[in-house]
């Protein structure tokens, strides 16, 4: 079977714990620990993932502990050379966007233009109010801020001389960010998501596009609303990068898939799995349950290079994953060795 020779893969680091199988992130991370979340990133790396991405949120997970974005961003460009780098969902209304352009073109500066920047409005109103950040009420308005903080970088990051903008929500005078993003003209921005004004913005704007695990038949409607979009302005489609987020769970064979789901149940044993799941551990059925299968990439390694390959098919061009059994590697050590090279022929 033939395959891209393009599709890329991105490697989410578990800056969060959630252990259990209540919520399937990081599911087999006990407790987070700053040093062992970099190692995954470093590892990765190592392994030949095409770019690293961190999360961006201010409380989630095992008693709301995160590594904040773009510190750890920072620190993992120091410690890597050559995978891009970005924040997954890059929270507008965190950083005040002529603040966030100039934070951008330094890091992809010292990362020798690794960055990625992937604009969203963010749609965690708690930990917005708890930090005192705004968060309008209505996704039209947050979504245009957004896109307009989004202008606003570009227009910083196109003149060495001092530049004035004029917003409907954000303003400079003067404002210079040299030294420019070492990409040029900028580096890539991505949206995501697939509401209306927010594929409207990627069409005129992006160079990627990604969306959150909804499995295969949502994932061919929003890519056809996004080719839609690009028709309505004369865009091409094929130029946008296409990517699929999703939980991933890959193992030798099925009885090994099934320790490793157990291994994670046994981590949170006060948040029992849910009858289809405990059915599928205790061996009273080989039927993996629907909410694992629907969207998230399961199985042995023919059996996962046979659900992407479905994905591929559809017009996904990169994925970006989090690995289940993370930190440890032996999981993404079987997908680079077993199933990426499939499609980088």
């Amino acid at each position: 079977m033939e395959h891209q020779s393009a599709i890329r893969f991105g490697f989410c680091l578990p800056i969060f714990a959630a252990p259990g199988v209540h919520h399937f992130r990081t599911p087999n991370y006990p407790r987070l620990d700053a040093a062992t979340t970099l190692h995954t990133g470093q590892r990765a790396e190592e392994l030949g993932f095409d770019d690293l991405w961190v999360a961006d949120h201010l409380m989630l997970g095992q008693e709301n502990a995160i590594l904040e974005g773009w510190t750890t961003l920072a620190a993992l460009a120091g410690s890597t050379s050559r995978a891009g780098l970005g924040m997954i969902h890059q929270a507008h209304f965190f950083r005040q966007p002529a603040l966030a352009a100039k934070m951008m073109a330094t890091l992809d500066q010292i990362s020798g233009g690794r960055y990625i920047f992937f604009a969203d409005p963010a749609f965690g109103k708690a930990e917005h109010l708890a930090y005192n950040l705004p968060y309008p009420e209505e996704p039209s308005e947050r979504i245009a801020r957004t896109v307009e903080g989004v202008e606003l970088a570009l227009a910083l990051w196109r003149s060495a001389e001092p530049v004035t903008f004029e917003g409907q929500f954000y303003r400079v005078e003067n404002a210079t960010c040299t030294p420019l993003p070492a990409q040029q003209p900028h580096p890539p921005i991505w949206f995501g998501e697939a509401h209306p004004d927010t594929l409207a913005a990627c069409a005129r704007l992006g160079q990627g596009w990604n969306s959150v695990p909804v499995g295969l038949a949502e994932m061919k409607v929003r890519l056809a609303a996004l080719s839609a979009a690009c028709a309505a302005i004369g865009r091409d489609f094929s130029e946008i990068t296409r990517s699929y987020e999703t939980q991933i769970l890959v193992a030798p064979d099925r009885a090994s898939l099934r320790r490793k789901l157990q291994a994670m149940a046994d981590l949170a044993p006060n948040t029992p799995p849910t009858a289809e799941l405990a059915a599928y551990l205790s061996g009273a059925t080989d039927t993996l349950p629907e909410n694992l299968t629907k969207g998230y990439l399961l199985g042995t390694p023919d059996e996962v290079t046979a659900q992407m390959q479905a994905y591929v098919d559809a017009g996904v061009s990169h994925f970006m994953l989090w690995f289940m059994d993370a930190p440890e590697d032996d999981g993404m050590e079987l997908f680079m060795r077993e199933i990426a090279p499939v499609f980088r022929t």
